[in-house]
């Protein structure tokens, strides 16, 4: 069972600014809650309890004041700084020592999930040993996602924003990975953004026949909220709901 999770709230915040300008954007609310709140709340679910969230530069503080060290919500919470957003693979460089040589989940602050079946399918994929898994969801427009093609139930493919693809189901910001990540992590290239690629991590797993998948299944929902019509379409799907 997987014990550590990270959650990566670092970034820019590029796509929301100028309102990003003064705060991060996981602080700001999702209808009546931060919005760090939901990803705290999937690894919660997941069963994790020890978890570490990397922040900007600066910005510690500003968490600490929302979530402490997690002991009003019965769990533990450490924080680092991420200098630049280098790639969603730096996250376990960073968080090496947190990690110490177990398996890990990730999952990113901006992201939001929804299923009537989630907590079943978190707690199945926390039960990890070798290997990572993804959860997948279909997109209207691929091409602004990592993309897996599945065939017999196995990922046969990956690809960043492809310009052509058969596939529209997305590979969403929620991970699981065992130990190795961080050396594999360790071992990869910036791509022409000159950033660490979650796909070419992800890569690494699927060549070596270590890659599987979670779906979140018919009515469930995932909203990337860094962009403030997603922004905002979050706080609609939340205050429906609620």
């Amino acid at each position: 069972m997987i014990k550590k999770g990270i959650i990566l709230a670092g970034g820019l915040g590029s796509r929301m600014s100028p309102i990003t300008k003064s705060v991060n954007k996981q602080l700001l609310p999702i209808y009546d809650k931060p919005l760090i709140f939901y990803p705290l709340s999937i690894l919660m679910l997941a069963g994790i309890r020890d978890i570490l969230i990397i922040v900007n530069k600066g910005q510690v503080e500003q968490f600490r004041k929302v979530l402490k060290n997690g002991e009003n919500f019965g769990i533990k919470i450490q924080y680092k700084e991420q200098k630049n957003p280098n790639g969603l693979p730096e996250a376990f460089i960073i968080g090496e020592k947190f990690i110490n040589n177990n398996n890990v989940a990730l999952i990113l602050g901006d992201n939001f999930f929804y299923a009537q079946s989630l907590t079943k399918s978190l707690q199945k994929a926390n039960k990890l040993k070798n290997g990572a898994k993804v959860f997948l969801h279909p997109v209207k427009n691929p091409k602004l996602y990592g993309i897996a093609t599945i065939k017999d139930k196995k990922i046969t493919d990956l690809k960043e924003k492809p310009t052509k693809t058969k596939s529209n189901l997305a590979v969403t910001g929620l991970y699981f990975f065992d130990k190795k990540v961080v050396s594999l992590s360790k071992t990869l290239r910036p791509s022409k953004r000159k950033e660490l690629e979650i796909i070419d991590l992800l890569n690494k797993y699927r060549k070596k026949n270590k890659l599987s998948a979670e779906f979140l299944g018919r009515g469930g929902a995932w909203l990337d909220a860094g962009s403030i019509d997603d922004y905002y379409d979050t706080t609609s799907f939340v205050s429906a709901v609620e």
